[in-house]
Formats: C-alpha cells, structure tokens, sequence
C-alpha cells in the first residue's frame, strides 16, 4: 500500500558532495536548515555570510558586491531603534556600533569572495518573489529592519526578472570560480504575511525562473515539492504551521544525502553520528570506569577521523 506520492529526484553520479567538498549557502532560513545539517555531520560549509536572505535580488546583490570587491562605508548604514544597520544584510549583523557593523560588514565580503573561490557547490534557498522596495532611494532591500511600512513599496517580481537576476547570480560565480556547481531550491517556508494566494503567486514565480536558467552546472533540487506533497500533513509542520518541524527537515535532508552527498562519504557520517551522540551522552556517574573507558573510546573515535580530514573538530 502506498501512503505517499513520491516526488521524484534524479540522483546525481558526478561532482557530488563529500567530506573534501566546501559548500557555500545563500538564502532564506531553509537554506540554514540544510547548513546546519552540514554541520552536524562535519562537512565543510559557509552559510549565510549576510544573514538570511530570502529574495534573489538580495542575493544578487550580495555576490555581485564580493565580485566588485566593495567596501562598506558609513553611506551604507543608517541608525534605527538603537541599533545600526544596512540594507543589504539581515538583521542578525546590525550593532549598537557603527564602527563595528562597517568592518563586520567589510570582513563578511571579504569571506564571501574567498568562499566563492573556493566553493565546490553553492546552494541557493529562494524565499520569496516579493521586495521591498525602499521608496527614498527606489532600491530593493535584503531587510526592512522594522521601519515603518510607509518608507516601501511591496512589489512582485516577474518571472522574467528573476530569471535576469539569476543568470547574473550564475555569471558573477562564474567570474571566479567557473567549476563551482550550483543547486537551486524553493524554500517550503510559507510566507503567510504576504497573503496565501500571494504566497503561491510568488513560489510559482521562482520556480518557473529557475528552471529557465538550469544547465549543466546548475541543478534543481525539490525540497518545496517534497514538503507540499511527500510531507502533506500539518503534523510536519512547528507550532507556527508555517515552517518545517525538524522531522521534515530530516526527512527533506534524507533525499538530499541520497541525490547529492557522495555515498563513499556515508560511513565518515555515520561516525561523526555516533561521535556526537557520545558527545551529547549524560552519564549517571561521571568518575565511574564505565564512563572513563566510554570517554577513552570516544576520543580515538574522533581522533581517527581527524587523521583522515584536519578540517573537522567536535
């Protein structure tokens, strides 16, 4: 009996990921989720260096900046409720200090391009198709940062400007690092603010532009489809029925390990499994020789693998 519609995800046979890979993370807080899982089992990766953001001209943005090489200034900031801030970056970089947010703001620029360089797979997460556009300077920003809804103009996307705003995403990566592969997903975050049918309107819209743009470095993976059809149930959902629980994001990061992670890498992740359990192990007696052996054991677990890849540490 079949319970499921199953979405099906071509599995990739060449460049996949595996523990010598640097996977490079932009976009909304799916894009987190997966990184996350990344980190958990010790690949390498870089998410986010911006912070969240969730539509493709933010993005755009940000990599064509790293390109350029761009240095922040105090033009770029503004003070707002005690904080400042810059429209390009989420909120999670604003500061109390000035100087401190330009030169974080500089340093992640500079990680960005060094990233880009290094990247053997970029995942790009799109959020949304719908901006907001700030009204005194008509440029789209990456985050409102809480000011009044007045200062913008809400505006959607076509589906042939995100098209132009991904091909320029795929040709800046290509500037510098023409072998990176690049795997687009829809986040299945529901953008309920912006209306349901909005919310649809808008998902539709970058799908049909991504797959305007896919080519043989540019790939699909189906984590919005998996989440609206395999995962149909509000029981997937957190107890904001907008985002995924964190079954579906396993769920979700199980097909992706199956297209994506390179299958000579699963038995590295299995240890790093079981070296994070023992990591996370609450022993009823500390001092006892059961325990001390425990932890004995545990260490050469993680010095072994730290023998094959210097890169990971628990």
């Amino acid at each position: 009996m079949k319970l499921q519609t199953k979405i099906p995800v071509e599995k990739q046979t060449n460049n996949l990921i595996d523990y010598n890979a640097d996977v490079l993370l932009f976009g909304s807080c799916f894009s987190e989720n997966i990184g996350g899982k990344l980190d958990y089992f010790k690949f390498q990766n870089t998410q986010n260096p911006f912070g969240i953001l969730f539509h493709p001209q933010a993005i755009e943005t940000l990599v064509y900046n790293a390109i350029e090489k761009k240095q922040y200034t105090a033009n770029d900031v503004f003070f707002h409720n005690e904080q400042w801030h810059c429209w390009d970056a989420h909120s999670k970089l604003s500061h109390p200090s000035k100087d401190f947010l330009i030169k974080q703001l500089n340093t992640q620029i500079e990680l960005t391009t060094a990233k880009i360089k290094a990247a053997s797979h970029i995942v790009i997460t799109l959020g949304t198709a719908w901006i907001y556009r700030d009204i005194e300077t008509n440029n789209s920003v990456a985050n409102c940062h809480k000011l009044p809804r007045k200062r913008f103009e809400k505006e959607l996307l076509n589906v042939t400007s995100i098209e132009d705003t991904l091909n320029n995403i795929l040709n800046l990566i290509g500037v510098l690092n023409a072998h990176a592969l690049v795997i687009f997903t829809v986040s299945p975050v529901r953008h309920i603010k912006d209306g349901f049918i909005e919310n649809t309107q808008s998902k539709a819209h970058l799908i049909t532009a991504i797959h305007k743009v896919l080519n043989n470095q540019s790939f699909y993976f189906p984590a919005f489809e998996i989440m609206m059809d395999e995962l149909r149930d509000y029981r997937f959902y957190n107890e904001d029925m907008i985002h995924p629980s964190p079954l579906a994001i396993s769920y979700i990061w199980d097909v992706f390990k199956s297209a994506w992670i390179n299958q000579k890498a699963w038995g590295t992740m299995d240890d790093v499994n079981a070296i994070q359990k023992g990591l996370d192990h609450k022993p009823f007696h500390s001092n006892s020789e059961a325990h001390q052996l425990f932890i004995k054991n545990l260490k050469l677990k993680i010095e072994k693998i730290q023998l094959l890849y210097k890169h990971i540490s628990f």
